[in-house]
C-alpha cells in the first residue's frame, strides 16, 4: 500500500497536465506514492496523454465538477493520505515530501502556492502565502481517516448551479476543521500554479462570481475571523474601495468636499496600479473594482450574509 495517494483532478487538461506529471516524478520523496488523475468529461485528450505517462486514470464520462473528481480519486486511491494538486500546478520537488514530514503533527496540510512565472497585471493565476481559511486544493494534504469522516468535498454551496464548483474546498476543510482536525500550514510545501493569460473582458466578467461569497461566509461564519477584513470585508482593496463610495456619496448628499478625503487610501491604490502595469491596466481594474462591488452587494442581499 503506498503512502500517499496524489489525486489530480483533471477537464481538458492535455495542454498543461505533462509538466504536473513531470513534477510529480521529480518528487524526492522517500517513501511510497501513487498517482490518479481523475478524467472529468474531457473533450481533449487528457486522459490518454495521463495513461501514455503510466499513471491511473478515473474516467467520469460527463463532467461532475472538481469536488466530485476528487471524491471519485479519494475512492479509488489506496494511500493512508490523499495529496491533491491541479493539473495546472507543478509542485516542487519537495513538496510531497515536505508534507508528508508535517503530518507527523497534524491531519491536513497546507501549503504556498505561487505563480510559475511573473505574472502580467490581468493574468489568472493562484497565490497562496499562508492559512486563509479557503483550504485551497492546489496543495492539500489530508489523512484518509480524516478526508473520510469528513464526508469527502461537498458539490457545491448549498446546490446552487451556479456555485457547483465554488467553494467545496473551503466546505470540505471547515467541516474536517469542525470534526477535530489538527491542521498545518507547511512553507517547504510548495505548489507552482499556471499563468493563464486574461484579457480585460475576461478579468472583468471573473468579478461577478464574488457575489458567492456572501453565501460562503454564510455557510462558514468561521470566515469572517480568518479570512475577512474588519469581519466583513472581502480584502483590503474592497475596503479601500467602499470608502471612496461612502466618501463620494457623502461629498454629494452633504455638498461638502471634505468626505472627498475617504477617496485617498483608492486613489493611492489606483496610482500604484498605473505606476506598476500602466494606465490601461489601472483602468480595467478601476471596471473590475465596480462590478465585484456590485455582486457582493446582490450576494450580501440576496443571502443575508454582509460581505463587500
Amino acid at each position: 500500500m503506498p503512502d500517499v495517494s496524489v489525486i489530480v483532478p483533471a477537464r481538458d487538461a492535455q495542454r498543461s497536465l505533462g509538466r504536473t506529471l513531470d513534477a510529480l516524478d521529480a518528487q524526492q520523496f522517500h517513501g511510497s506514492f501513487e498517482v490518479l488523475v481523475v478524467d472529468d468529461g474531457s473533450q481533449d485528450a487528457t486522459a490518454q496523454l495521463a495513461e501514455a505517462r503510466g499513471v491511473r486514470v478515473l474516467r467520469h464520462e460527463r463532467c461532475q465538477g472538481p469536488g466530485a473528481a476528487r471524491n471519485g480519486g479519494a475512492a479509488a486511491a489506496a494511500g493512508g493520505a490523499f495529496a491533491f494538486t491541479d493539473a495546472d500546478c507543478e509542485p516542487a520537488p519537495g513538496w510531497l515530501a515536505a508534507a508528508w514530514e508535517a503530518l507527523d503533527n497534524a491531519d491536513i496540510v497546507l501549503g504556498p502556492v505561487a505563480p510559475a512565472h511573473p505574472p502580467g497585471p490581468l493574468d489568472r493565476t493562484v497565490w497562496v502565502a499562508a492559512c486563509s481559511g479557503l483550504f485551497e486544493t492546489a496543495n492539500l494534504v489530508v489523512r484518509r481517516e480524516v478526508f473520510e469522516r469528513a464526508g469527502g468535498f461537498p458539490a457545491g454551496l448549498a446546490g446552487l448551479e451556479s456555485a457547483h464548483n465554488f467553494g467545496e474546498d473551503a466546505l470540505f476543510g471547515w467541516t474536517a476543521v469542525r470534526g477535530g482536525a489538527r491542521v498545518v500550514f507547511e512553507p517547504r510545501a510548495l505548489v507552482l500554479h499556471e499563468v493563464m493569460p486574461r484579457g480585460a473582458r475576461a478579468f472583468i466578467a471573473e468579478r461577478r462570481r464574488l457575489g458567492l461569497f456572501p453565501l460562503l461566509v454564510r455557510e462558514i461564519p468561521e470566515l469572517r475571523g480568518s479570512f475577512l477584513q474588519g469581519r466583513c470585508f472581502l480584502n483590503r482593496r474592497t475596503a479601500r474601495f467602499d470608502l471612496a463610495a461612502a466618501g463620494l456619496l457623502g461629498a454629494l448628499v452633504l455638498q461638502r468636499r471634505w468626505p472627498l478625503l475617504a477617496l485617498l487610501p483608492y486613489a493611492s491604490a489606483v496610482r500604484d496600479d498605473a505606476r506598476m502595469s500602466g494606465r490601461r491596466a489601472a483602468a480595467v481594474r478601476i471596471a473590475a473594482d465596480c462590478v465585484g462591488a456590485a455582486a457582493l452587494a446582490r450576494g450580501s442581499a440576496a443571502y443575508r450574509s454582509l460581505v463587500i
